[in-house]
């Protein structure tokens, strides 16, 4: 798989030192009775700790996006951003997490990912990147899918998804849609699949925190 390069962006792409890498943490883990999903053990480590190793490389810094467990979360050595979900009103999913981000960090433009997916593709960012031109927010998509939390998204944005909150909008893939992402197509399918849809995970004793 292609990395992005170290060095200058290409014309037209972003350069990897100005885009920041997103963990989404923020989810009620309904499908795991609750437990933070980031600190769901899994074959010995946490979820977060496989999404984090894969894609720190690919990016200039990272944050994680969460409601709960801030300090845990820190600890990984990163900023971590809260989601303030409770100003929308009922749970209004990964949007909310996406919009901590952008209003609470400094980059220019942010990818997303989710905390429990551990084989998320090493060539994500690159490949957003190259696929936006730095001027349009990007999407992954396989096998004719959509995955609408692997995306690429400039701050730019914040305005627009928080109306869309405000409004009751809640699904990510419709906003995408809405503001012109560019889909990516990968070839993968494991490379998105969620550790809690395939896998009973080992559960860490202090998860509901």
């Amino acid at each position: 798989m292609s990395r992005m390069r170290e060095g200058p962006a290409e014309p037209g792409i972003v350069a990897r030192t100005s885009i920041a890498g997103v963990v989404l943490a923020g989810g009620r883990g309904a499908r795991m009775g609750g437990l933070d999903k980031g600190w769901v053990r899994w074959q010995g480590r946490a979820l977060v700790e496989y999404v984090y190793e894969r894609l720190q490389p690919q990016v200039g810094e990272m944050l994680v996006s969460a409601n709960r467990n801030l300090e845990r979360y820190r600890a990984l050595g990163c900023q971590v951003v809260q989601d303030d979900a409770q100003r929308f009103g009922a749970f209004p999913g990964p949007l909310a997490g996406m919009l901590a981000a952008l209003e609470q960090a400094r980059s220019d433009w942010f990818v997303f990912v989710p905390c429990d997916a551990p084989h998320l593709p090493l060539d994500l960012v690159a490949r957003l990147a190259q696929a936006g031109a730095g001027q349009s927010p990007a999407v992954a998509r396989c096998g004719g899918r959509l995955q609408p939390v692997f995306c690429l998204l400039p701050r730019t944005l914040a305005p627009a998804l928080r109306s869309a909150l405000q409004d009751g909008e809640r699904r990510a893939q419709f906003f995408l849609r809405q503001c012109g992402a560019v889909e990516v197509e990968f070839e993968d399918p494991i490379a998105f699949t969620n550790v809690n849809c395939v896998a009973e995970p080992e559960h860490a004793g202090d998860d509901r925190m």
